[in-house]
């Protein structure tokens, strides 16, 4: 078995959008079965509906990246919400962070991600993290 990786959702719009640091993402995670909190699934939806509503995507662009985000093979997972919410008190983070980094310590893997915040809150927390530079 691989060794297991969380990819948060903003590695997973930068892959999709075609971002500049997609290659080093997609270099960092060979060898690796990502996973991710359910919540993904949510926040990925989240994300292309912002940027519809603030006309960055069409609908149709919106609709391919879904269909872009479907071949990304990534085991969603439950995440345990009491320790999600002692995770927000004591970091004072989002709860979409806190799951993701729940994920992590519930798994014992690493945690990509591009979002500073996270990053910070899920090293406190004991979280190996890889960033994408």
């Amino acid at each position: 078995m691989d060794m297991e990786l969380v990819a948060d959702t903003s590695t997973i719009i930068a892959v999709i959008a075609n971002e500049p640091e997609k290659p080093l993402l997609i270099a960092k995670t060979q060898g690796y079965d990502l996973v991710a909190p359910r919540s993904l699934y949510w926040e990925i939806g989240n994300a292309f509906s912002a940027m519809i509503k603030r006309g960055r995507i069409t609908l149709e662009q919106a609709t391919a990246a879904i269909e872009i985000y479907k071949q990304i093979p990534i085991d969603l997972l439950d995440v345990d919400l009491e320790q999600a919410l002692e995770l927000v008190d004591k970091h004072k983070v989002y709860a979409y962070d806190a799951y993701m980094i729940a994920c992590a310590l519930d798994r014992g893997c690493p945690l990509l991600t591009l979002d500073g915040g996270l990053v910070y809150a899920a090293k406190a927390a004991g979280v190996e993290v890889w960033e994408a530079n």
